[in-house]
């Protein structure tokens, strides 16, 4: 299981609708509406 890094929901990646790949890794998101924050604003929830 993957964790939404917009609002920490466990998310199962083989299952997951909503992704984005950020500085070549791939987030898995539990909504829409999570997908779209990460995709505005990716460096506010990817820990360097």
């Amino acid at each position: 299981m993957a964790k939404d890094p917009v609002c920490s929901m466990k998310v199962d990646e083989a299952k997951a609708t909503y992704t984005s790949t950020y500085q070549g890794k791939t987030y898995y998101f539990c909504s829409a509406d999570c997908k779209k924050a990460f995709d505005l604003k990716p460096e506010k929830y990817v820990k360097n």
